[in-house]
């Protein structure tokens, strides 16, 4: 069969194919009643907030350093440090097995990342909690790098601040040891305090379990992103355990700033420059 001008038909087919849209270049945003289709690099620009529905999405605590902190200021501590299976815990596969698959899935070697570095110009001591590493769940490791964070900004005198996302609280597969953390970090951010540090707690989506009822919690100054989930047990399992309706709004950041738990509810884009004046407020 001939095309136009003569020339078989199949050397016409690929001119009017459609070109194919690599795979990654547009996203769907997940907030409540959104689901707006999105430019991904649009959205990489604006720090992962949606720009339809200003939904704060989570990031890594790779991107989060790059976020808030001047640009090559991190000098991360203790990352020599390495979860370890006291229990011997095995539920679908080894607690080993997960903790290296979620170490070679995110480039990380444990939930949290603390350190040193600069916001603005102003030196701080830094953490951050990444839930997407066993959800952010506080281990024997997290709890250890916190408090030797914690620790080094006592002994430094530097402000402290850390950045909590955690849906996982504390970690089940080390038992008592991961219980143990709460009570460990809590203990140093006590010294901390005796010793007139600031500490700035960011809370973010979602702030959940064990690090919600430790030193999340524990700010001079405590700062959340906008509808940011807070809390012990999360809403549904209070609704199903003592059978009344939650309030509309309940565990959220704009709730908890209403109820005088959270000092102030910030745009991601507007952090940093925050952190820096709070400091400059209350440190000589």
């Amino acid at each position: 069969m001939a095309g136009k001008g003569g020339g078989p038909l199949h050397a016409w087919h690929g001119h009017f194919e459609a070109k194919r849209v690599p795979e990654g270049v547009w996203m769907r945003c997940e907030g409540e009643g959104c689901g707006a289709t999105l430019f991904r690099k649009q959205v990489e620009q604006n720090l992962s907030v949606c720009p339809e529905c200003n939904h704060h999405m989570p990031v890594t605590a790779t991107e989060r350093v790059r976020q808030l902190l001047d640009e090559d200021t991190f000098e991360s501590w203790f990352g020599d440090l390495l979860p370890s299976d006291p229990l011997k815990f095995d539920d679908r596969r080894p607690y080993p097995d997960r903790a290296k698959a979620e170490q070679a899935r995110t480039g990380l070697k444990e939930a949290a990342l603390v350190g040193q570095g600069f916001i603005k110009g102003r030196r701080i001591v830094f953490g951050i909690t990444d839930s997407g590493f066993i959800m952010g769940s506080m281990g024997s490791v997290v709890g250890e790098k916190l408090t030797r964070a914690v620790e080094e900004a006592t002994r430094q005198k530097l402000p402290l601040v850390i950045v909590s996302g955690s849906g996982g609280g504390a970690r089940m597969h080390e038992g008592i040891f991961s219980l143990m953390q709460m009570a460990k970090v809590s203990t140093a951010l006590k010294r901390y305090r005796d010793a007139g540090g600031l500490f700035i707690s960011v809370l973010t989506h979602p702030t959940m379990g064990g690090v919600a009822a430790s030193f999340a919690s524990l700010g001079d100054v405590i700062i959340a992103e906008p509808k940011a989930l807070i809390g012990f047990a999360g809403p549904r399992v209070i609704e199903q355990t003592v059978r009344v309706q939650l309030p509309e709004g309940f565990q959220t950041s704009e709730f908890h700033l209403q109820h005088g738990f959270v000092d102030r509810i910030v745009h991601r884009r507007d952090l940093k420059s925050l952190i820096a004046q709070l400091i400059d407020y209350t440190t000589p």
